[in-house]
C-alpha cells in the first residue's frame, strides 16, 4: 500500500504543471545572449532606419504620424483583450491632451480617456521612475468606474485571491483549460516590489531586451485583477520609448501583437509553462514581432509619407491659401472627388475662382481629372506626388 501511494505521488509530481514564478531561483531568468544577437541587431537596424527617416520630416508632419501611430496603437492593444475602443474617439480623446484641431469632434467615454491618459503617461513621460503607485494609477485609469463588465473589481490595489487562485482559462464550464496561474496575491507586494526596482536599474541590458523583458515579467506576477496585458503592453512601450530616446511613436508593438495574437499568448503559456527560467524563445518573438512591426510600419504611415514628399514637390511655387486649404484636406483623406462647387464652398469663393484654382493645379500635375465630365468633372490628388 505504501509503495502505491509513493508511486501516487511521483505520478503527481512529475504531472502537475510547474509556473515559472514558482522555480528555484525566480526571478534571476536566463537567456542565450549569443542566439538573439542577429535578432537583436536586425531589429536596431530597422528602428534606426525608421527614426532617420522621420526625423527628416517637420515637426507638423512628424507630430501627426505620432497622433496616428499612438491612435490605433491604443485601440489595438485593448483588442488583444477583446476591449474595443471606437477609433474615433479614442482620437478625439487624444487631441484634445495633445491640444490639437481634431479634438472634441466626438465625444469620448471615460474607459476611451482613461486608456488614451494611461498610454501618454506611459510613452511622454518614459524617462519618469516607474512606481507602485504609478501603476495604480494605471490601473484607476483603466476602471475608471470600478468595473470590469458587469464585475466590480479591486482597483487601484493589488488583486486578492478570495474567489480562488488568478488563473488564465478558456473553454466550457467543467472542461476549462488553464492556461496560466499566477502567483499567490500574498506574494504580490514583494514580486512588484522587485520588478519595479530592477525596471529602475536594469543594469547593462540592451534596451531592447528590457522591453521584452519587462513585458514578460509584469504579466507573469499579474498583480491587478484585470488589465495585466494592457499595463504590460504599456510598460513595453514606456521601455522602447527610452529605447528611441523619444515620446513621439512612430510603430505599434501592440499593433503587430494583435496580428499575431494566436502566436503571442501561445509564447506566453509555453515560457510560463517550460520548467526552467529561460526566456530565450520569448525574447527571439519578442525580437521578431518588434521587427516586423518596424518594417510594417512604413504601411501605417503611407499617409504622412506621402503628404511630405507632395509638398517637397508641389510647394516650390507660392500657391494661395484656397489651395493650401482644399489640398490639405485632400491629403487628410478627402472622400469622394473633389468638384469645383465643393472647392468654392470649401474656399468660400465664386465658382469662377474655384475651377481657376483647380486648372492652376491640373496643369502643375497636383491634381488629375478624373474619368467622367460635365457637370459630374470631378478631380482626385496624383498617384504618386513624385
Amino acid at each position: 500500500m505504501r509503495r502505491l501511494i509513493r508511486i501516487i505521488y511521483a505520478y503527481i509530481a512529475e504531472n502537475v504543471v510547474q509556473y515559472i514564478w514558482e522555480l528555484t531561483g525566480w526571478p534571476r531568468w536566463q537567456w542565450d545572449a549569443e542566439h538573439i544577437a542577429p535578432m537583436l541587431a536586425a531589429a536596431a537596424r530597422e528602428q534606426g532606419r525608421l527614426l532617420g527617416r522621420m526625423q527628416g520630416l517637420g515637426f507638423a508632419l512628424r507630430e501627426e504620424a505620432s497622433f496616428r501611430v499612438l491612435s490605433e496603437d491604443i485601440v489595438d492593444s485593448g483588442a488583444i483583450e477583446g476591449e474595443r475602443l471606437p477609433l474615433d474617439q479614442v482620437r478625439s480623446s487624444l487631441a484634445r491632451r495633445l491640444g490639437l484641431e481634431a479634438g472634441g469632434l466626438t465625444a469620448s467615454g471615460r474607459d476611451v480617456d482613461g486608456m488614451v491618459e494611461l498610454m501618454l503617461d506611459a510613452t511622454k513621460s518614459f524617462d519618469r521612475e516607474l512606481t507602485v503607485d504609478r501603476l495604480f494609477d494605471w490601473h484607476a485609469a483603466l476602471f475608471p468606474t470600478g468595473r470590469t463588465g458587469m464585475t466590480r473589481i479591486p482597483v487601484a490595489r493589488w488583486r486578492d485571491d478570495d474567489e480562488g487562485p488568478m488563473e488564465v482559462v478558456s473553454g466550457p464550464v467543467g472542461r476549462e483549460t488553464v492556461h496560466f496561474s499566477a502567483p499567490p496575491a500574498e506574494r504580490i507586494p514583494g514580486e512588484v516590489d522587485a520588478f519595479v526596482a530592477w525596471f529602475k536599474a536594469p543594469g547593462p541590458l540592451d534596451p531592447l531586451v528590457v522591453a521584452g523583458l519587462a513585458h514578460l515579467w509584469f504579466v507573469t506576477i499579474h498583480p491587478f485583477a484585470d488589465g495585466n496585458g494592457r499595463i504590460a503592453r504599456a510598460i513595453a512601450d514606456m521601455a522602447l520609448a527610452r529605447a528611441d530616446g523619444s515620446a513621439e511613436r512612430f510603430y505599434s508593438m501592440s499593433g503587430q501583437i494583435l496580428r499575431e495574437r494566436s502566436d503571442y499568448y501561445a509564447i506566453l503559456e509555453r515560457t510560463q509553462k517550460q520548467g526552467d527560467l529561460d526566456i530565450t524563445l520569448w525574447l527571439e518573438w519578442f525580437l521578431g514581432c518588434l521587427q516586423r512591426s518596424l518594417s510594417n510600419a512604413q504601411d501605417a504611415l503611407e499617409p504622412v509619407l506621402f503628404k511630405a514628399q507632395f509638398w517637397e514637390r508641389f510647394a516650390t511655387k507660392p500657391l494661395n491659401a484656397r489651395q493650401i486649404k482644399v489640398l490639405n484636406r485632400l491629403l487628410d483623406g478627402f472622400e469622394g472627388g473633389m468638384t469645383s462647387s465643393r472647392w468654392a464652398r470649401m474656399a468660400k469663393c465664386s465658382q469662377d475662382t474655384a475651377q481657376r484654382d483647380i486648372a492652376d493645379l491640373v496643369a502643375r500635375g497636383a491634381l488629375k481629372k478624373n474619368p467622367g465630365g460635365g457637370r459630374s468633372t470631378s478631380y482626385a490628388l496624383p498617384d504618386t506626388p513624385g
